[in-house]
């Protein structure tokens, strides 16, 4: 029986440069759904797998944008991408949740709590979050990790488990960080075969689907698409194998 959680981050600039690649994506086997860090819908996905909008930031709760969000009919919404990066305190993305989030999940929507960076600081933000929305918590907690040891990413992702246990995970952002690909691929071989076998993991998406790589922190090695938008080695076993094989 094919597990199916892995989520695929398609950045919003491949709907301008190579939205035809998103036709090569197997939907079939274990990939699943789709995220792009916005809250539009990417037209090339043609409703071939579900859709994770998400509320990167305030901005996204105003405008047309927030208008995308309500008008949307997929279930899981994410809120905040490393808002502790961005000046927001847990206060004030608690007092936008109870204000604009609470109201969609009681009309069934399914949310995903804000998803901060594994440092120090991104896990006191989110427990204090969480702590401040226990009248109304999410449905779902998000989590980012980077690293260069799969062990590692193995034991965050079970301590956050251990601190918070009543909330199903979603890593909406995984990579290793290693510019060497044979570390890469064995990272995200160990990681991935892990999380499969996971009952309190529900989805992960392995960063990242672009042309270009998005800063100096990620590894050009972890790419999933090379720069013409064909899909890479990587991308195709993340498609096509489970369990995944070095």
């Amino acid at each position: 029986m094919v597990v199916r959680k892995r989520c695929l981050p398609w950045d919003y600039t491949n709907t301008q440069k190579c939205p035809q690649m998103m036709d090569k994506v197997d939907f079939k086997g274990p990939m699943h759904s789709v995220h792009n860090w916005n809250a539009w819908y990417p037209e090339e996905l043609k409703h071939r797998a579900p859709f994770r909008p998400m509320v990167r930031q305030e901005a996204q709760l105003s405008g047309q944008d927030w208008q995308f969000i309500l008008d949307s009919k997929e279930t899981v919404i994410h809120f905040f991408n490393e808002p502790e990066r961005d000046g927001i305190s847990p206060q004030h993305a608690a007092d936008l949740w109870h204000k604009k989030m609470v109201p969609l999940q009681k009309k069934g929507k399914k949310l995903v709590s804000p998803s901060c960076a594994n440092d120090q600081k991104g896990q006191a933000w989110i427990a204090d979050f969480l702590h401040r929305v226990k009248d109304h918590p999410p449905n779902y907690l998000g989590l980012h990790y980077y690293g260069t040891k799969g062990s590692e990413a193995i034991a965050f992702i079970e301590s956050m488990h251990k601190k918070f246990p009543r909330y199903p995970i979603i890593v909406s952002e995984i990579a290793c960080i290693s510019r060497n690909y044979h570390d890469v691929k064995r990272f995200t071989v160990q990681v991935t075969n892990w999380m499969d076998q996971q009952k309190f993991v529900a989805e992960y998406g392995w960063f990242g689907c672009m042309e270009k790589v998005a800063d100096g922190f990620v590894s050009p090695a972890a790419q999933l698409m090379n720069p013409d938008g064909s899909f890479k080695e990587l991308m195709k076993k993340l498609m096509h194998e489970q369990p995944m094989k070095e």
